[in-house]
């Protein structure tokens, strides 16, 4: 049978397998998760494995390629085993600056119709209260003389 036959030339395999994840690694137990996951991902994958080919050429690619996404995640990971790290990582919320233009148009709405235009004239232009634009001036001295 085609996989009873690859099943033991995989088994065959561990032993190098296992030296070469050792030699990139540096470490056994590292190492031993490595070839365990590269036997895990080749068995997963066996339907794509080309009958004919080089089994450990094909065994040894999915090892390399594996401890090379690995030490591309790890290079991004910070290490926070007791989560001071983790305690010090903080967002204010965003809900606040919605929360303060909420009263403001609560505020506006109640003010009267030519207030409000004034001031939203004022805040459109951009000039300080000082200097109203000429409109809010005109406003202001029609009003006083009413």
């Amino acid at each position: 049978m085609v996989e009873d036959r690859l099943r033991d030339e995989i088994i065959a395999a561990i032993p190098k397998l296992r030296a070469f994840a050792i030699s990139l690694t540096g470490n056994a137990d590292r190492a031993d998760d490595l070839v365990q996951d590269t036997i895990v991902r080749a068995w997963g994958n066996i339907d794509r494995f080309e009958q004919g080919t080089n089994l450990n050429a094909w065994l040894f690619t999915i090892l390399r390629n594996l401890f090379h996404s690995e030490y591309r995640k790890r290079k991004r990971e910070v290490e926070d085993a007791d989560g001071s790290y983790a305690a010090r990582l903080r967002t204010h919320p965003d809900q606040h600056g919605r929360l303060d233009f909420e009263d403001f148009r609560a505020a506006l709405a109640t003010l009267p119709l030519d207030q409000r235009e004034a001031l939203l004239l004022v805040g459109r232009t951009g000039c300080p209260m000082k200097k109203p634009p000429r409109s809010a001036t005109w406003r202001l001295a029609r009003s006083k003389a009413a």
